[in-house]
């Protein structure tokens, strides 16, 4: 998925499936839980912001969205991808939703383009594990610095039993997607080592939560933001 020549069609029954997963396995569920307890403590009367990196096909921004508005928030959301014809892809899918903002940029080089605390929030839904050790950290670092009020990492975990149940949902997929849904969970991350990554990137108070069977979110508020 992550090549630039790989081929538009594959790309978009890849997209496809990850949309199926985040709905089935927890993904977007475990976003929308953490917005809506936050959003306890949001003001009326002004937009609240949201950066996502790594989007995909943007369907957890899309979620978001409109769980805000069938609330009565402004959430605006910036979704960064590097992929050119991912983006294409979430513009198909996201249609004429108002509110999402689509980037294509790096999301190792966004600090060069946001100022600290230039968005509310930051999420990166099922893109670190893409990452080597060192870009982890250096990306939840970023988004630590990016967000005003908090950061949701929210990503897979690896364990034998998320590959034994994933083996089912690949009979019938392409060759892409088989091979990058494999690859990805065993790219995953266990509890020791999400919350080390966290430690490690200076977000000393993430709190680890597990979700359906395979994923999990490490969250940080930060204090005072509402105040």
């Amino acid at each position: 998925m992550d090549d630039p020549s790989a081929e538009r069609g594959e790309l978009a029954r890849s997209l496809r499936f990850i949309r199926g997963v985040n709905l089935a396995l927890g993904g977007r569920r475990a976003l929308l839980w953490h917005l809506n307890r936050w959003s306890k403590r949001w003001p009326r009367g002004r937009p609240i912001t949201l950066l996502d990196i790594g989007t995909g096909s943007a369907d957890l921004p899309l979620a978001a969205r409109r769980w805000a508005t069938a609330r009565g928030w402004d959430l605006r959301i910036t979704a960064v991808d590097l992929h050119p014809t991912t983006l294409d892809l979430a513009r198909e899918h996201i249609g004429a939703e108002e509110g999402i903002t689509l980037v294509q940029a790096d999301a190792l080089r966004l600090d060069e383009s946001y100022a600290p605390g230039a968005f509310d929030y930051t999420h990166a839904g099922m893109f670190l594990h893409h990452l080597g050790q060192d870009n982890v950290i250096r990306c939840l670092r970023m988004m630590h610095r990016l967000a005003r009020a908090g950061v949701i990492w929210n990503d897979l975990l690896r364990s034998r039993l998320s590959l034994v149940l994933l083996a089912p949902l690949l009979i019938g997929q392409p060759r892409m997607v088989r091979h990058d849904a494999a690859a990805s969970v065993r790219a995953g991350f266990t509890r020791a080592e999400a919350l080390a990554a966290a430690r490690a990137a200076g977000i000393a108070d993430g709190r680890l939560r597990s979700f359906a069977v395979g994923r999990f979110t490490v969250v940080s508020e930060k204090p005072g933001a509402w105040d």
